[in-house]
């Protein structure tokens, strides 16, 4: 199972790269392995300001939809249109052109509350 080490992770099973002010969100390995074949990435969110752990979009696979929850606060200033056309990326490249949102997040100190990957290493078992 791929976990990045330079990568932030939540409990939710979502990967967070931070860059300047911005982060780049997607859902995790072990997250897409779980699902199952994704066939749709919603996120209906675009250009909103969201608090941390509001439901940003939903992830539909061929058995279940799952929610996707906000791993920082702020706003949420790209979506990856890609995804639309050819959800399947979330399987194949999680933590490439898998992503899924970019948010330009308003309270740095909320960084400090993610997960380490050995942290998220162990809340998985891995």
């Amino acid at each position: 199972m791929n976990i990045p080490s330079d990568l932030k992770y939540t409990k939710d099973h979502e990967w967070i790269k931070i860059e300047g002010d911005t982060a780049t969100v997607g859902i995790t390995d072990f997250a897409q392995g779980e699902l199952g074949d994704i066939v749709y990435v919603e996120v209906e969110t675009l250009d909103e300001t969201l608090a941390i752990e509001e439901i940003f979009g939903t992830v539909e696979a061929v058995k279940t939809v799952s929610d996707l929850f906000l791993p920082l606060s702020g706003e949420i200033t790209e979506f990856n249109e890609s995804l639309e056309d050819d959800p399947e990326k979330v399987n194949t490249d999680p933590y490439g052109d898998g992503w899924m949102i970019k948010i330009k997040f308003s309270d740095a100190s909320e960084i400090d509350n993610l997960l380490s990957a050995d942290d998220y290493k162990a809340l998985i078992g891995a």
